[in-house]
């Protein structure tokens, strides 16, 4: 079917301005902030990605494995990239959500464990010990586990000094809320050469197999990505007081709506030339 070209309009008549369809979708765009009015600009300002490739990791910190037993971070290198996750484990929100959009794309991107990649989940949180390792290292096993995973999937923690270093390292910064007693810090994917070296990062949950083994592969051949795009999705409580959402997407959202805005105001102004010149 062809489509037909428009009419133009008859002389002496005023052509209706042509709106942008796509307006409204900016206007929902915009209101959408409102849905997380409960958190303050302070309480998330900072908390990001800060992405450092070329970064070298603290190889030398001791962590501790889902079992209780002392790892040196070199451990993990022992041939191919390191594919990490940095979160906790008994977070009630997004972080086992990011974690096994990752772990699900692994199991059917045709990567293996050991051979392609190492993957390493670590708990920013100091409190959690080897028990929370090990309950979420099995959850994730029954449900996503391929061959090889059960050796080369880590669940870890760690003291607060050798956490701090590591996330100093990758970039990572975070901020524990007193009130809601819940950490608000960056979702993302480091990956890291086997000579322990940040090569770069995923940070949206929008990532496909194709996107994960492009990345190991530029991890494994020691290749430094430039940073991606800074689209910042962050892990925050529900706040059951107030009933708002800390979930904190909304500064991603603010970007596009105020990008997508300006390319819509530029389409409508351009409409609207048009239709005068055919006044």
């Amino acid at each position: 079917m062809s489509l037909q070209p428009a009419q133009p309009a008859r002389r002496g008549r005023r052509a209706r301005p042509s709106l942008p369809i796509g307006l409204a979708l900016v206007l929902s765009l915009l209101a959408v902030p409102a849905l997380a009015h409960g958190v303050s600009s302070a309480e998330l300002d900072g908390i990001a990605y800060r992405q450092a490739p070329g970064a070298r990791l603290p190889l030398e910190i001791t962590l501790r494995d889902e079992n209780g037993a002392p790892l040196r971070l070199v451990e993990l290198f022992d041939g191919p990239p390191l594919i990490l996750i940095l979160g906790y484990f008994h977070c009630p929100k997004l972080c086992s959500v990011a974690r096994a959009t990752l772990l699900s794309v692994l199991r059917d991107g045709g990567l293996t464990a050991g051979a392609d990649y190492t993957f390493a989940a670590i708990s920013i949180d100091p409190s959690e010990d080897a028990t929370a390792a090990a309950g979420a290292k099995a959850a994730d096993l029954a449900h996503f586990g391929p061959p090889g995973a059960e050796r080369h999937w880590r669940f870890l923690t760690g003291e607060e000094t050798a956490l701090r270093r590591l996330k100093t390292a990758v970039g990572f910064d975070d901020r524990f809320d007193e009130r809601r007693k819940a950490f608000a810090h960056p979702l993302g994917v480091v990956f890291v050469t086997p000579k322990g070296v940040v090569s770069g990062y995923l940070l949206d949950l929008g990532y496909n197999a194709e996107d994960i083994r492009r990345a190991t592969a530029r991890a494994a051949s020691g290749e430094i990505v430039p940073p991606v795009s800074p689209i910042l999705l962050l892990c925050f409580d529900f706040d059951s007081t107030t009933g708002h959402y800390s979930f904190a997407i909304v500064k991603a959202l603010r970007w596009g709506a105020a990008a997508t805005l300006g390319l819509l105001g530029l389409l409508a102004f351009r409409a609207l030339q048009k239709d005068m010149r055919r006044v």
